[in-house]
């Protein structure tokens, strides 16, 4: 898997997931992400803010170590929101 030559624990992947089919957790990030562009996504402070609240929405704690492979990770795919290819690879990655 892709997002694990960046250091990022399936282990952690699966606990985020489980988190996610919460309805009222998957609102709140869903509204946090409406409006992302591929430019947001390019830009390393948005994306970090952005991962930095999703975290407090999902209860978790990330290290600074990990917020910065998240960051270096969204950055590298070069994620555009408005591209379903884009999307559906992302979500082939993570399924």
């Amino acid at each position: 898997m892709s997002y694990q030559k960046y250091g990022i624990s399936p282990q952690l992947v699966e606990r985020i997931k489980i988190k996610m089919k919460n309805p009222a957790a998957k609102e709140r990030v869903k509204l946090l992400v409406d409006g992302v562009t591929k430019s947001d996504l390019q830009n390393s402070a948005k994306v970090r803010r952005l991962i930095k609240s999703s975290a407090a929405i999902l209860n978790e704690k990330f290290t600074p170590a990990d917020e910065e492979r998240f960051v270096k990770f969204v950055v590298d795919q070069k994620i555009d929101p408005n591209n379903t290819l884009h999307l559906i690879k992302l979500w082939g990655m993570f399924r």
